[in-house]
């Protein structure tokens, strides 16, 4: 396979990381859950990236706002407002992550299910101005 071994756990992390976000949001923004979801997220993204490329992805000039409250929600909910915390690093997440949406799509638009109903024509549209998809004049 063309990952290696650290990617590879850089992803279960971050899997990992994810579902324990998910599962504090819905059991109430239980504030350990979410604690252990960010500190499993930012401990796999250097091993998928790399260090410096993750060092220099937060630290791009454009990137600084979701750099800062991203990181600040996490402060946050370390702090104990797991509530607001999680608002503020979801908005930092869009500012961070957001031009990758369009992508995101493409690719789940290329899976069996999944694909065939984001193409039918009413969720292709509201899909595509949610990930910020720019049509092209025909």
């Amino acid at each position: 396979m063309w990952l290696s071994d650290a990617q590879k756990i850089g992803i279960a992390l971050v899997a990992f990381g994810i579902f324990f976000q998910f599962l504090g949001i819905i059991l109430l923004f239980d504030g350990p859950l979410l604690a252990l979801g960010n500190i499993l997220f930012l401990s796999g993204l250097p091993l998928i990236i790399g260090p410096t490329k993750t060092f220099y992805f937060f630290s791009r000039r454009e990137k600084w706002r979701g750099t800062l409250c991203f990181f600040g929600g996490i402060l946050l909910v370390f702090f104990k407002w797991p509530i607001t915390g999680i608002c503020i690093e979801f908005i930092g997440f869009v500012g961070l992550f957001g031009s990758f949406f369009p992508v995101i799509l493409q690719a789940l638009r290329q899976t069996p299910i999944i694909g065939t109903f984001l193409s039918l024509p009413y969720i292709r549209q509201a899909a595509d101005k949610i990930a910020g998809v720019r049509q092209s004049a025909v």
